[in-house]
């Protein structure tokens, strides 16, 4: 590691700080030691060492939601890294985006606004598995694919019109509503919402 000053701990290991590398929301903090961060800067993907199996783990190799380098650093003691990614799913062995959702504090909704389409997925799909008398959700899965599709269609028409008649405001309201009615859809079709990220993120990097 020449011209890298990190400072390991007597256990041979250095925190992690994982972000995003485009939301800039921390993902996760791990542990490295010298042969986890050699394979990060081979492989750009992240490589950590687990304290109690006391063995390296890739992220993402058994779930397939690997972390993408763009860049790291490290603090002006160097002792902490800083590892910005594209992640390829979620971070959170839970299933949570990140694993820091434990609330203690929060004064203002921007990482909520950030979050719209994840969390209106999970809502949707809340809704399918656990059913609420009179929902608009649960009477397009009631109704079933051809409407679901149906819906679609309609929705995608409205966006055109929109965008023809030149209305911002319209058009902000119309895209709205195919958006709502494309996550129905990939509800139904048990799609999940990060096999569209990973799809998006191929085509990204071509």
């Amino acid at each position: 590691m020449e011209n890298i000053n990190l400072q390991f701990d007597g256990h041979g290991l250095i925190p992690a700080i994982v972000q995003d590398i485009n939301t800039k929301k921390v993902l996760m903090m791990a542990y490295m030691n010298e042969e986890s961060f050699q394979k990060t800067l081979e492989t750009k993907k992240t490589w950590f060492y687990s304290r109690s199996r006391q063995k390296l783990w890739n992220k993402g190799e058994t779930s397939g939601n690997y972390q993408i380098v763009k860049k790291m650093s490290y603090d002006c003691d160097g002792d902490t890294l800083l590892i910005e990614v594209i992640p390829l799913g979620n971070a959170c062995h839970t299933g949570a985006e990140s694993c820091f959702f434990n609330k203690i504090v929060e004064e203002n909704e921007d990482d909520e606004k950030k979050q719209i389409v994840q969390k209106l997925y999970t809502l949707i799909k809340d809704r399918k598995e656990s059913p609420k008398e009179g929902s608009y959700t649960n009477y397009l899965f009631e109704k079933g694919i051809d409407k679901i599709l149906k819906k679609v269609g309609e929705e995608a028409s409205e966006v055109i019109i929109g965008a023809k008649n030149d209305e911002r405001d319209e058009i902000i309201y119309e895209v709205s509503d195919l958006i709502y009615h494309l996550l129905v859809l990939l509800v139904e079709k048990e799609i999940p919402l990060e096999d569209i990220k990973k799809e998006l993120y191929s085509r990204y990097n071509k």
